[in-house]
């Protein structure tokens, strides 16, 4: 495994599930760094990282999933790394599949690899609701990038350090995997998906509901639509 690759988990009230996350990742590789980002959780999620072996990133306000992987991008840049896997702090997420995001990363050139639970049959493991929603997204997308994305919301995401340098200056802070499709298409970056299989979530539960379903389609609806108008570099 490349000596230059960290993996980064951004991390909000995960006290139950970021043990099992951290100890899979360093069993898995125990040469590379693991960043939890804490997104200023209210319960013992930092302590509990850092018990199981990780560095911890303590934001002291609460930014937002697209802060806080914002967060660990700047951080890997600045501390000149080549790759970044991102694994969700909630469990679903087979650390298994590094491996295959970074064997896909080296050997594709591409810019971005996204862990896709839709490749392959039977790894859904989410609501009908959000599959929709899903769905919504992926012909959207196809429409902008004149490609098919799988799982345009997947969490499961490793880039190199050319997605690095722009993801270090600017990243969508609300809701970010499908906008920073668009600001990577715009750069004329490549994306690649490989299957990994999503682990229904075993602790806590998810803080999307069908309002806030609503609000993220959309908020970013628009977010997607400032970025198609953009002609100008990140």
């Amino acid at each position: 495994m490349d000596p230059k690759l960290m993996v980064i988990v951004p991390a909000l009230n995960e006290e139950a599930a970021i043990t099992d996350v951290v100890q899979s990742i360093k069993k898995l590789l125990p040469a590379v760094p693991v960043v939890v980002i804490d997104d200023h959780s209210e319960d013992g999620t930092a302590d509990t990282a850092e018990r199981a072996g990780a560095s911890v990133i303590r934001l002291p306000v609460h930014l937002g999933l697209g802060g806080c992987v914002q967060t660990g991008y700047k951080l890997a840049f600045e501390m000149g790394f080549d790759y970044v896997v991102r694994v969700d702090g909630d469990g679903q997420h087979d650390p298994g599949a590094i491996c295959k995001i970074m064997d896909a990363l080296q050997s594709t050139g591409a810019e971005v690899v996204i862990g896709s639970r839709f490749i392959a049959p039977g790894n859904r493991h989410t609501s009908p609701i959000r599959f929709a929603g899903i769905a919504f997204f992926r012909v959207l997308l196809r429409l902008i990038l004149g490609r098919t994305i799988h799982d345009p919301t997947s969490g499961f995401v490793g880039v190199n350090r050319n997605a690095l340098a722009v993801f270090a200056r600017s990243f969508p802070l609300a809701y970010p995997e499908i906008e920073a499709l668009v600001v990577l298409q715009r750069k004329r970056f490549r994306f690649y998906e490989v299957p990994c299989a999503m682990r229904a979530r075993t602790t806590g539960k998810s803080s999307i509901t069908a309002a806030k379903s609503l609000r993220y389609l959309l908020h970013v609806l628009l977010g997607v639509f400032v970025n198609v108008l953009k002609y100008d570099g990140v």
